[in-house]
């Protein structure tokens, strides 16, 4: 608090977001947090992007965050893998975590839920403040740079009132800062997590897999398929894609270290933010 000049809430928060984002881990017998191999690799005094100026940084927190399989965030797990409707709005979202939440047998309450989504919603849509303001709470989160949910419009909720909402949807299109190297970094990282005793997989879950790269960026399939043409040559034949008459898949050879993978994200050119 006195290094930082933050508060109570917002050291909680900070606790949060780290442990969440797989930056940082709780010491044996809860005494503090220190960080990961990730949050060394990435952040410390060698690391990388140590002040988040790459757009590939922030891309790769959004995976994290999505993919936190031991204690996944509801609603970046269900908005992320199993919302299939074109247009996201609050009202029904909502709904749909409530199912979620009772399916889990959580004890999450209304308003927490709806905290939920507006955190999932406001960590990629821009807080419009009133002109001039410069207030801590209209602070954007670093990742709506990543233009990943855009308001396309606003319907009517309620006639007599006159109520309306605010309709979004998930940029379902080509990102091209999610560059190859992120991209196998991410596969085999889904690969790790949730399917650590295969050797291939189908290109199908690749592309719409839970918690795979194609949900939790959004890459259309025609993209997804253009970079797994190419992981022989990108890997040196640790990643293969093989298509036949009856199938399409990838074939694992062996096993990577997964900080030479993060390190090979940054080892080219740099793509700051804007």
């Amino acid at each position: 608090m006195v290094a930082l000049g933050v508060g109570k809430n917002m050291v909680r928060s900070i606790r949060f977001w780290s442990l969440a984002s797989g930056i940082a881990s709780v010491e044996p017998k809860g005494r503090g947090l220190s960080l990961t191999k990730l949050g060394n690799s990435l952040l410390g005094e060698r690391g990388p992007d140590p002040f988040l100026e790459d757009i590939r940084t922030l891309w790769l927190i959004h995976w994290k965050l999505s993919t936190n399989k031991e204690n996944p965030l509801l609603a970046w797990d269900y908005l992320l893998n199993r919302w299939q409707e074109p247009e996201l709005v609050r009202s029904a979202a909502i709904k749909a975590l409530r199912k979620e939440a009772e399916k889990q047998d959580g004890d999450l309450s209304a308003v927490t839920i709806e905290q939920h989504f507006d955190t999932f919603l406001h960590t990629y849509i821009p807080t419009r403040g009133r002109k001039g303001d410069v207030q801590e709470d209209n602070l954007d989160c670093p990742l709506v740079e990543l233009d990943l949910i855009a308001k396309v419009g606003e319907r009517e909720v309620d006639r007599p009132s006159g109520k309306r909402e605010l309709i979004f949807a998930f940029r379902r299109e080509e990102k091209p800062e999610v560059t190859p190297e992120l991209f196998v970094y991410c596969l085999y990282d889904f690969w790790r997590k949730y399917h650590p005793v295969e050797s291939t997989m189908t290109l199908k879950e690749v592309t719409h897999g839970h918690g795979s790269p194609g949900q939790v960026f959004k890459l259309p399939e025609d993209d997804i398929r253009a970079r797994v043409d190419e992981l022989a040559k990108q890997t040196n034949g640790f990643l293969k894609y093989y298509e036949t008459a009856s199938q399409q898949h990838i074939q694992k050879n062996g096993d990577r270290d997964s900080i030479e993978l993060l390190k090979n994200i940054y080892s080219g050119h740099s793509c700051l933010r804007k």
